[in-house]
């Protein structure tokens, strides 16, 4: 199938999951014939996400479980950024609010996590991601911990992200909590901060890119601060109106979704 104009400007394509490329446990509309479609015609792909719930792997087996072809080096998550930023910045002790793939990158990264255990409230750092169990002792515990000096490094800023059912609360709420109950400001490592979007571009190599994704607060500044090309659909975050006023940066297009994006030409943005 013939990718449209802009498409064909462009030799990668990082592509957003949430509200991008899916929608809860289903493809967005043609989604997987758009992918296929980059793939055939020679473009290279990958899938940058926010989403702290899961990891690489986990990533890529919903791929192929929804139609998609992916590798694990198609894949840059939040929580790859978040290991490599703790990495460097050392060891010492950490308090993680996060699922199980959050906890294994942060152990991964060489930090001894604390959680249930007394000093919980003594961390060095305090780790904030989005997950499905959050409640109020960890809240509790991270309010404490950020008071007695810890570091606040958080996987990201997004409010919400798009469910079938309407928006879920993301790891930016969660981050709003700490931050207002402690009175400090979290380092976020998450879109529209650059090092998703880096690691990707060092993968996909040479070449013209474009980004793809819902929303004008992350992936559409997130491309901007990567000095790429950005595009938005609105099967996510953006409504119509939100899309086509941005200005700063401003998307190169907006569609209605991906496959209009990447197949069926561009709606004017």
């Amino acid at each position: 199938m013939r990718l449209s104009p802009l498409a064909s400007r462009y030799d990668h394509l990082l592509l957003d999951l949430d509200g991008c490329v899916w929608v809860g446990d289903e493809p967005t509309p043609r989604a997987n014939e758009a992918v296929s479609a980059l793939r055939e015609a020679g473009k290279r792909v990958c899938f940058v996400t926010n989403d702290a719930r899961r990891s690489t792997e986990e990533f890529v087996r919903k791929l192929w479980r929804l139609g998609f072809q992916a590798s694990l080096e198609e894949v840059v998550t939040v929580g790859g950024a978040l290991q490599h930023r703790l990495a460097v910045r050392g060891g010492g002790s950490a308090f993680v609010i996060g699922s199980a793939a959050i906890h294994r990158h942060v152990a991964d990264a060489g930090l001894r996590i604390v959680n249930h255990s007394e000093f919980a409230t003594r961390a060095d750092v305090v780790v904030i991601a989005g997950h499905d169990h959050f409640d109020y002792a960890e809240l509790l515990a991270a309010t404490q911990a950020a008071l007695r000096g810890a570091e606040l490094v958080a996987a990201g800023r997004d409010r919400t992200f798009p469910m079938p059912d309407g928006p879920w609360p993301a790891t930016g709420a969660i981050v709003a909590a700490v931050e207002y109950a402690s009175g400090r400001t979290a380092l976020s490592v998450g879109k529209p901060e650059v090092w998703l979007y880096r690691t990707a571009l060092d993968r996909l190599g040479e070449g013209r890119a474009l980004v793809v994704g819902d929303r004008v607060d992350s992936d559409l500044a997130g491309a901007a601060a990567a000095q790429v090309d950005g595009a938005l659909v609105l099967t996510g975050a953006a409504t119509a109106e939100e899309a086509r006023s941005a200005r700063d940066p401003k998307p190169v297009a907006v569609a209605d979704t991906l496959a209009d994006l990447v197949l069926d030409g561009v709606a004017p943005a």
